[in-house]
């Protein structure tokens, strides 16, 4: 990042953690992607409390980065099961921040399997947690109840202009994947499952690429929304999956289970939007499927008379060119730091919540002040 732009940043990260400052001495455990534009965001959040730990996403790591931020931070790796094991959950929480005020910072749920454990038996206190996506966002609210609040941005509007673009994003990435194998996707047969705000944006963005596009959501209202918008639907993911040529899985949940995946069309090349474990059940293939690297982030799957091609290993697709969706990444940046210091001032009861939109308005005009020219 050049100093111009770092030095703009930093700007409007201060006077963000100006406006909604913390109360109570916290600390926080932050799992990020540690991209090139992330360390801004971890200096914002030290102004709002003592990181006890960045847990990067192992899947959306730039080396670089990660070792700026070692050179001043705590980095721990991060693994599901730590945190779904629930007394090696509570073991790490006590080595890492036994005693303390904590507020949990997440991406993709990796606390709500443990969290009531952490919250009832931990020798400190759990604040809460900040959660940023979608899968998270189903994760929490499948829980019975919540023993603490978990605010979640990930059905924010200042989250809507970053769908957008992921899907752009995802779109690209795919594109130039299939491009680095000598192959276009141009006037092919796409998928994609999950029509939710970046499910849309990939869908339009394909559409626009010239591509036949046919959407699956589990949700009936979804379907209809995609249909009025003059996309092909399909009653059933194997339906949907039998004619594609691209499949792009965009749920925030599980997308293809081991029996969809022999609906595949010879040839076919598939991508998530999130988390390979989240989206794909490609672990059940292990003993059926060969695997063959056949390009920069590519793998063939072939079982005598089918095969196709797996985009990144299955994880989220436009990691490979770093995610980038310009400065409004920021707008949910700074509604994680104001809900971080919402949760030390005790403003949520146990439960599910949104931040208010008093709050996101004020986010919203001081990111225009910032980016807007």
């Amino acid at each position: 990042m050049e100093t111009p732009e770092r030095a703009r940043l930093d700007a409007f990260f201060r006077r963000i953690t100006a406006q909604f400052p913390a109360g109570e001495t916290i600390t926080t455990l932050v799992i990020t992607h540690l991209l090139p534009e992330r360390p801004a965001f971890l200096r914002a959040m030290t102004a709002v409390s003592t990181i006890g730990a960045v847990l990067p996403k192992p899947r959306s790591i730039h080396q670089p980065t990660l070792d700026a931020v070692r050179g001043t931070l705590p980095v721990h790796d991060l693994t599901r099961e730590r945190f779904a094991d629930e007394t090696q959950a509570l073991e790490y929480l006590e080595d890492t921040a036994g005693g303390q005020h904590v507020v949990l910072v997440d991406i993709g749920g990796y606390f709500a399997a443990s969290l009531d454990t952490l919250v009832n038996k931990f020798s400190g206190r759990i604040l809460g947690v900040v959660e940023d996506t979608e899968n998270g966002h189903q994760r929490y609210a499948a829980l019975n109840s919540l023993p603490c609040p978990v605010v979640s941005v990930a059905r924010s509007p200042l989250k809507e202009c970053e769908d957008h673009l992921v899907g752009r994003s995802i779109v690209f990435s795919t594109d130039a994947l299939v491009r680095a194998r000598g192959d276009i996707l141009t006037s092919r047969n796409a998928c994609v499952i999950g029509f939710g705000k970046i499910g849309r944006a990939i869908a339009q963005t394909l559409r626009a690429q010239d591509l036949r596009v046919t959407v699956y959501d589990s949700d009936p209202v979804k379907r209809v929304q995609a249909h009025s918008l003059g996309f092909l639907t399909s009653a059933s993911t194997t339906e949907a999956v039998r004619d594609a040529e691209l499949v792009l899985c965009a749920t925030g949940n599980l997308a293809l289970r081991h029996e969809d995946f022999a609906a595949l069309r010879n040839g076919a090349y598939l991508g998530s939007v999130t988390s390979s474990e989240d989206e794909l059940e490609l672990g059940s293939l292990d003993d059926l499927y060969e695997r063959h690297p056949v390009g920069a982030q590519l793998t063939r799957y072939e079982v005598t008379g089918h095969y196709f091609y797996v985009l990144a290993d299955g994880g989220a697709v436009n990691f490979v060119h770093l995610a980038a969706v310009g400065t409004y990444i920021h707008l949910v940046q700074a509604e994680i730091l104001a809900a971080t210091a919402a949760l030390s001032r005790a403003r949520f009861q146990p439960g599910l919540h949104e931040m208010p939109t008093a709050d996101r308005d004020a986010i919203a005009r001081t990111w225009l002040r910032h980016f807007e020219r």
